[in-house]
């Protein structure tokens, strides 16, 4: 069952990025950037119950940009439609705030193709996307490729 993540849920989430961000090639959070950007945080626990299996954040850009960030599904519990709850529980609140366009940077192009999205030219994603990016292992060479899905209004 999805929730949006709570208070103290925080330290489970930062635990969990910290321990997987490198095999999944996503960024570890500090504890202060996600208390401050709780709101963003979806969980995942098995009928609403017991550890949090999964996670991802919508992230507000612009007016009208949004980003899927912090997408992961603990190894054991993949391939069950986790991954794919976690990114539509994103889209759904995406369209409730207005977002007209959202994005990833993502390693994983099939799965997100499924999804809707297409690949992007990285030299036309606004720079204030970029600033997160320098808090990578992999900065300056990065290898995440991004993908764009344009929102209809309507589910």
């Amino acid at each position: 069952m999805i929730s949006k993540a709570r208070l103290n849920e925080i330290p489970d989430i930062h635990r969990l990025l910290a321990e997987y961000s490198g095999e999944w090639n996503i960024l570890p959070r500090s504890l202060a950037e996600l208390y401050r950007f709780v709101r963003d945080f979806f969980v995942y626990r098995q009928d609403g119950q017991g550890p949090i299996l999964g996670i991802a954040a919508l992230h507000v850009f612009w007016e009208d940009l949004g980003e899927i960030r912090s997408l992961m599904v603990i190894p054991v519990h993949q391939r069950r439609g986790i991954g794919r709850q976690l990114v539509q529980s994103c889209l759904e609140e995406a369209r409730t705030l207005g977002l007209k366009k959202i994005f990833v940077l993502t390693d994983r192009l099939d799965f997100f193709e499924r999804l809707g999205f297409q690949e992007f030219p990285r030299e036309q994603l606004h720079p204030r996307i970029w600033a997160d990016c320098v808090k990578c292992l992999k900065f300056p060479h990065c290898d995440e490729i991004p993908m764009v899905l344009d929102l209809p209004e309507t589910l």
